[in-house]
């Protein structure tokens, strides 16, 4: 299994633009969010499994997952989310963890925005790379990206882990507070480093 490096980062802290600065230097970056649609695709044995639970209704007229409707009764039903939960979140993990094993890289980038609530199930990953920025810079940008209002924002915000938190885990730190074109030098430092811990390992 190659040198696995763990990105996470609160909403609006510039997780995606960080992992287009480091696919742009050729690193395989592995996102549970695309983990998430993956694992819930027509003939999936998720799909199967939500359907179980949850009845035909929460499917299209093409036999996909319905998210707006799913997501509607998750955040209904505090029940009905853990069930998804149960269902889904193990099915991502395994994937996440099979593609990290097959990769040939000297090392890979697992992209985990909920790695602080989950992460006594990523105990197994390397490095945890954590996008900083002040919970100020957060919440305008949300109201500025989703077009809502400051107060949904600061709810947002709330359901997620502290920024403390998931700086208490971070073994690397990148401040996202600048302009974008800042990342591009704070990546690079981190590449060379990943890349020299990679090959010190084998």
């Amino acid at each position: 299994m190659p040198f696995t490096v763990s990105l996470t980062g609160g909403i609006a802290s510039g997780k995606s633009v960080v992992e287009q600065r480091f696919k742009a230097l050729g690193v395989h970056v592995y996102d549970a969010d695309h983990a998430a649609r993956v694992v819930v695709e027509p003939g999936s044995d998720g799909l199967a499994a939500i359907v179980t639970a949850f009845g035909d209704e929460v499917l299209d007229s093409h036999g996909r997952l319905n998210r707006p409707a799913m997501r509607q009764r998750i955040f209904a039903d505090p029940a009905a989310r853990k069930t998804l939960e149960a269902i889904v979140h193990p099915r991502i993990r395994q994937w996440m963890l099979e593609h990290a094993q097959a990769d040939e890289g000297p090392y890979v980038v697992l992209a985990i925005p909920l790695l602080t609530e989950n992460i006594g199930h990523y105990r197994w990953v390397d490095r945890i790379l954590v996008v900083d920025v002040p919970e100020a810079t957060q919440i305008r940008r949300l109201v500025g990206r989703d077009g809502i209002d400051e107060a949904l924002a600061t709810r947002i915000l709330a359901s997620q882990a502290s920024r403390e938190s998931r700086l208490a885990l971070a073994d690397d730190v990148i401040d996202n507070n600048g302009p974008e074109a800042a990342l591009d030098a704070q990546v690079l430092a981190l590449h060379r480093n990943y890349l020299a811990l990679a090959a010190a390992r084998r």
